[in-house]
């Protein structure tokens, strides 16, 4: 049996679970693959941005000293993208060029073709300048040497940024191994059928979509039944990973095994419960040489808990700061009566621009939190709150 202990508060379980972790080892992806990967070191770009003077429009380039109304230049080349003109631009003188090609030496000004009338070698500028040079300098996006910070998650737009910078190969965090292990004699999976005492195991997968969204390759052990012998056989199972998290069994019931099995085992229990609402019988430490998180059963305890701590750890090991995102304020949208001893995380919705939690909060609803826009974060002994105050709240 787990002996009593004092409940944490949320802060110091936090701080507990990412001692527990540090960031994966660094490994090299191809560009192609570095989508959703975070840089590890910083990468520095090996060209310049347009790589010379580029044109921003279609039109003619020419000496910038020279543009005027009425101003006529004979054309004496072209310069497309890709294809530049090799020549120089000589006082009177215009290259046809398109958005993108090189301006040729000793133009400084593209004059867009809808400002110029041409027949047949000769254009007139055929209005007034606005002052733009319609040109797109050389380095203006980036310059060689420019540096990419790490850690940093890279998204489509940093692959498109490291890709313009000639980087083919991208140092990133390993992606962190997750082991989830369900509990309990009352599962089965989905699409089997089950007993008549008998749920289907939920927690597992929405987990592992909340964790595979912040980067985690996730494993789906075999669920474990209520006995010694099966739990064992599951820790074998997880094998080396870098997070064990367990689903169910922590609470202090005669069917509740996983701290006790645990520990046989080998745990080294950093803390057991932690002053929140839901989420309570929230155990974590070291098991073997991984980081181990043991969730409550209840189907939203498990997800807010995910939400809260593993996510955190998750992050952190892949070298991020823990926090998914700051805690905002919002006015509350109706009263709330005092809160009790442990911090309540509230599921709620946006209503008339505040937010309204949902009248139940029972742990086991997840249709409830599949509806909840946000989290309100109450502290523990709140005092009651009317219409219009301000409270704490995390986005889902």
């Amino acid at each position: 049996m787990i002996a009593a202990a004092p409940m944490i508060s949320v802060a110091e379980a936090r701080a507990a679970l990412l001692q527990l972790v540090t960031p994966t080892e660094i490994e090299t992806v191809p560009l192609a693959e570095a989508a959703g990967r975070v840089l590890a070191r910083p990468v520095v770009a090996r060209r310049d941005q347009p790589p010379f003077d580029a044109s921003a429009m279609d039109g003619y380039a020419v000496n910038a000293a020279e543009v005027e109304h009425h101003a006529m230049f004979k054309v004496i080349g072209e310069s497309a993208a890709g294809h530049g003109y090799a020549g120089r631009v000589g006082a009177g003188q215009a290259v046809r060029i398109f958005t993108g090609a090189p301006v040729p030496e000793g133009a400084s000004h593209v004059v867009i073709q809808e400002d110029v009338t041409r027949k047949g070698d000769l254009i007139t500028l055929a209005s007034p300048p606005d002052g733009a040079t319609n040109i797109r300098p050389r380095g203006g996006d980036f310059a060689v040497g420019q540096v990419v910070e790490a850690p940093h998650l890279l998204g489509p737009a940093d692959v498109a940024l490291l890709a313009a910078m000639n980087i083919a190969d991208v140092p990133v965090h390993r992606r962190p191994v997750v082991a989830l292990m369900s509990t309990g004699d009352e599962l089965v999976m989905p699409g089997e059928t089950p007993g008549p005492d008998q749920i289907i195991v939920s927690n597992t997968f929405g987990l592992k979509a909340m964790l595979e969204a912040h980067g985690a390759e996730v494993r789906v052990l075999p669920i474990a039944r209520d006995t010694k012998s099966s739990l064992r056989q599951a820790f074998d199972f997880a094998g080396d990973v870098d997070l064990l998290v367990t689903i169910g069994g922590a609470s202090v019931g005669d069917h509740d095994l996983v701290a006790a099995v645990a520990q046989e085992l080998g745990l080294e229990r950093s803390f057991y419960k932690v002053a929140m609402r839901p989420g309570k019988p929230l155990m974590a430490g070291r098991f073997r040489r991984s980081a181990m998180v043991g969730l409550p059963g209840n189907p939203v305890s498990a997800m807010v808990c995910g939400r809260i701590f593993v996510v955190s750890m998750v992050r952190a090991l892949l070298g991020l700061s823990p926090d998914v995102d700051a805690i905002s304020q919002a006015p509350l949208a109706i009263a709330l009566s005092e809160n009790g001893p442990r911090a309540h995380y509230m599921r709620a919705f946006w209503s008339g621009g505040g937010l309204q939690p949902f009248d139940s909060q029972d742990s086991s609803l997840l249709s409830v939190l599949a509806r909840a826009e946000a989290l309100i974060l109450r502290p523990p002994h709140a005092p009651a709150a009317q219409p219009g105050d301000t409270v704490d709240y995390l986005t889902l």
